[in-house]
């Protein structure tokens, strides 16, 4: 065997290492860009879902608003002129009917 002969195995030998390198590193580099693409998928359907729970508790908080807001206003009412009396006039289903109602005064 020559040194030609030899300097072209070596040289083969070089190249065909060199393509495993650059293969395995773009095997390497489509693994991570896959990864990144599916954490972001995943990232969007939690931001989504967080989007969703946020509408919802929006709309809760919403509708409790309003039954305080209601239940302020009955409870100012109370101490106006003849809420007393108002008072009473809704408790009137409270009381069985066989039953004296005793107001302290």
């Amino acid at each position: 065997m020559d040194a030609a002969t030899l300097a072209a195995k070596i040289q083969l030998r070089e190249q065909r290492r060199d393509l495993i390198y650059s293969g395995l590193a773009l095997s390497m580099k489509f693994g991570l860009v896959a990864l990144g693409a599916v954490s972001l998928v995943k990232l969007c359907m939690a931001y989504s879902q967080r989007l969703d729970r946020h509408s919802e508790l929006a709309a809760v908080l919403d509708l409790e608003a309003a039954k305080l807001t209601n239940l302020q206003r009955r409870f100012d009412r109370l101490f106006t002129i003849g809420g007393d009396r108002r008072f009473i006039d809704e408790q009137d289903h409270l009381i069985a009917p066989n039953r004296v109602r005793v107001l302290w005064r």
